[in-house]
């Protein structure tokens, strides 16, 4: 499964590589459309460890700022997520545009994400969990890392009887993480979650107690917000994925996490981000329900550039990932000419 996973990053960064040369040349102009909006997790100093099931979701304050540095140069002309809708219909500008945001409300995006923002003078939506903002939820990605590092072996129920894991190598680890992580996505989220809180703690490592060292609270998330160049974004409760659970309960994810960022605020979220955000994750029943709730933009995770008519409207808007795997300006570039869609037919 390691070799797999290696084997599909080559091909990505090959993509990439001839899709950067192709935008070089000025061929497919187009392909880029009006702009794009971008998603970040963490941004931090990178600690190298052999197992890194998260690295995707993390990249270092140098390559943000290159990053950065790297679409001014290409054009592009930073914006506030909120503006998306009126950028896609109106007539279309010489100037491509770019948005920002960061999924969960880590607490890097203020001490290490938000002085590269303001360097550049860079609008950004920070998009919060309540559970995650209140330390009632945990995070169980973030949990199980540490679990898998730490222990040589581990038992679990992944549905069939209790069994035991062998942890003795990276590849062991890696795929102990991949098995965790579909027990998560089929069967119940919070069931799963409890369970993987629980063998966290048999291990020593407290859940909660990762949440309050990565999460902002609200104290930090209104300092951070005081400024100009950002906003809060609802990014639901619990981060469920938000497909699996019936409309109601949706409904009521959606609502009270745009209740708590008012809360924090004193001023109601226009957008929302689907957690997870893919295909399985969010549906357009969720796009619906949020255009029902009076959310002006809804993003997924699902790569896409930004064009007028966009199936979903603009709440099940896509976005390019500035991944933690792919850290070089040129693949930013790339990825935001729009070609390496256009190679595999999007």
């Amino acid at each position: 499964m390691l070799w797999k996973s290696r084997a599909k990053r080559m091909v990505i960064k090959c993509g990439l590589e001839a899709a950067h040369l192709l935008a070089a040349t000025g061929l497919m102009r187009n392909a880029r459309g009006r702009g794009a909006i971008f998603t970040l997790h963490h941004v931090r100093p990178h600690e190298p460890h052999a197992f890194e099931p998260n690295a995707h979701l993390e990249v270092t304050p140098e390559f943000l700022d290159a990053a950065l540095t790297r679409l001014a140069r290409d054009g592009y002309r930073f914006v506030a997520l909120d503006e998306v809708p009126a950028l896609l219909s109106g007539p279309r500008g010489d100037q491509p545009f770019a948005a920002f945001t960061l999924d969960d409300g880590y607490r890097n995006n203020l001490v290490y994400a938000y002085p590269i923002f303001e360097k550049h003078a860079a609008p950004f939506t920070v998009f919060v969990a309540k559970g995650l903002t209140e330390r009632t939820h945990t995070i169980w990605w973030e949990t199980l890392a540490p679990v898998l590092r730490k222990a040589e072996t581990v038992r679990f129920d992944f549905g069939a009887g209790e069994e035991s894991i062998t942890l003795a190598t990276s590849a062991d680890q890696y795929r102990a993480f991949s098995r965790f992580a579909n027990h998560v996505h089929r069967s119940d989220e919070s069931l799963a979650t409890a369970k993987i809180d629980r063998l966290a703690r048999d291990h020593g490592i407290d859940p909660e107690e990762l949440v309050d060292d990565l999460v902002m609270g609200p104290a930090e998330l209104n300092l951070l917000e005081a400024s100009p160049l950002a906003s809060l974004g609802a990014h639901t409760i619990s981060h469920r994925a938000l497909a699996r659970l019936p409309e109601a309960e949706a409904r009521e994810e959606m609502a009270l996490s745009a209740d708590h960022v008012t809360e924090i605020t004193g001023k109601r979220p226009g957008t929302i981000a689907f957690p997870y955000g893919t295909r399985e994750a969010t549906t357009r029943r969720e796009a619906t329900i949020a255009a029902e709730m009076g959310f002006k933009v809804a993003v997924t995770t699902q790569p896409g550039i930004m064009q007028p008519g966009l199936p979903g409207g603009t709440t099940y808007l896509p976005r390019l990932s500035l991944n933690g795997l792919y850290q070089k300006p040129r693949y930013v570039s790339a990825l935001a000419s729009g070609i390496p869609l256009k190679l595999i037919g999007r």
